[in-house]
């Protein structure tokens, strides 16, 4: 590594390369070589660039430390609540799911992007009335609107947190898909803590059953309660203290799955043919055709939001844009299926808000697709693919909004 440095030393983009390919080597013989090298102005960069101490970050992640651990001990206090004080534990999980984990990561980003007391006051005043208005709802047995109002919600709290997270600047494209990087990186920490959660959980269990203590009832109650309230903050912690970590991993994970999911859809769709079930006529099957868009949908997003950070070769872009084309189809059958059981049968609650849901989708998906086409052609760059995405993000939470606090009036509770 030494040779390469003092080869390299007036060659500012090779010398990048060499530090990213391997920093702490990179670190280490930079230093060695320092003292014979001071005098050159490029060295005096990157010994400056290597020793800078950043006191601010490292104090500002240790508050943001102390929040995250204040803030979990609450949310997980709040989730004991129905044993505490005897609630029915179906009614109060299934309205407040979402209230024991969106308002502190909202709380987070408010702290951390010092937002003014009007958005504050935006932010606290919409989760107050949500809270409110899901808990004063009816309570009729096998309500749909119930249960439509209390799944739309989350997508509203979730619009909540991005609002906080975009800052002074809500409208900025490249915050919005910051802010679905930052989902991504989410889900790629999470399922990291929830393996070694699960790890220490059974080795904690097994060590204690060997000295006769069964303390499975007890754990399960209080310590992994509070951790599964701690997980989204702590990794919500870790994803902004370390993102250098987070976002080595993020994009090779939407690199590695984009070709696998490309591949495993259209084995699916082939699979479909030969099956003997289709969704016109079998509702778990739709249901989970449309899981099954929903979370491809969300691929693809995350690895345009991903790939807008980092140059994508031309033939992920390909990739992309042929999983873009084979969720299209997906759509259009679902599509299809949906307005065949509502001519078949009439609008219900449920139909209508997966209706509303699958045009919306289908829309953003041929615009995401489109955009994706003129980047193969070399028309545009792939930051223009962003700009469809980030410009439905708040039609999605209008219709949301319209599922969640019209829909149990319009179809009367039902």
């Amino acid at each position: 590594m030494k040779d390469e440095i003092l080869v390299n030393l007036e060659n500012p983009r090779q010398l990048e390369q060499l530090y990213r390919s391997d920093t702490a080597t990179f670190r280490q013989a930079f230093q060695a070589l320092y003292p014979e090298l001071k005098s050159t102005p490029g060295a005096t960069f990157w010994h400056e660039r290597l020793n800078y101490p950043s006191p601010e970050s490292t104090l500002s992640s240790g508050r943001d430390l102390l929040f995250v651990l204040v803030a979990a001990a609450i949310a997980g206090t709040l989730a004991k609540l129905p044993v505490l004080f005897s609630i029915d534990e179906e009614y109060f999980y299934t309205r407040n799911i979402g209230f024991l984990v969106f308002p502190f990561l909202a709380a987070y980003f408010v702290r951390k992007n010092k937002l003014s007391g009007q958005q504050i006051g935006l932010i606290g005043g919409a989760m107050l009335l949500a809270l409110v208005y899901i808990n004063v709802l009816p309570r009729y047995p096998q309500s749909d609107t119930l249960l439509l109002a209390c799944g739309y919600l989350q997508v509203l709290l979730w619009g909540l947190v991005g609002y906080a997270f975009v800052g002074p600047k809500p409208t900025s494209a490249d915050r919005r898909l910051g802010y679905l990087r930052y989902n991504g990186d989410l889900v790629v920490m999470g399922a990291i803590l929830l393996l070694a959660g699960g790890l220490l959980t059974a080795v904690t269990i097994g060590l204690f059953s060997l000295i006769g203590y069964q303390i499975e009832e007890f754990y399960a109650q209080y310590v992994v309660v509070f951790g599964l309230a701690a997980a989204p903050l702590v990794g919500t912690y870790l994803t902004q203290a370390i993102p250098q970590v987070v976002h080595k991993v993020s994009p090779v994970i939407a690199r590695l799955f984009s070709p696998l999911v490309l591949v495993t859809l259209v084995v699916y769709l082939v699979a479909i043919l030969f099956s003997g079930k289709d969704p016109y006529n079998d509702r778990e099957f739709l249901l989970l055709f449309n899981a099954v868009l929903v979370g491809v949908m969300a691929l693809i997003f995350f690895s345009v939001a991903e790939g807008t950070q980092s140059n994508l070769h031309r033939a992920e872009v390909l990739v992309l844009f042929l999983l873009s084309v084979v969720t299209v189809l997906v759509n259009g059958v679902a599509l299809s299926a949906i307005l065949f059981r509502v001519s078949a049968w009439g609008f219900t609650p449920n139909r209508a808000a997966v209706l509303g849901s699958n045009i919306l989708i289908l829309i953003n998906l041929l615009l995401v697709t489109a955009q994706l086409l003129r980047v193969l052609r070399r028309q545009v760059p792939l930051s223009e693919v962003g700009k469809p995405i980030s410009a439905f993000l708040p039609i999605y939470l209008g219709w949301a909004a319209v599922v969640a606090f019209l829909f149990p009036l319009l179809f009367g509770f039902k």
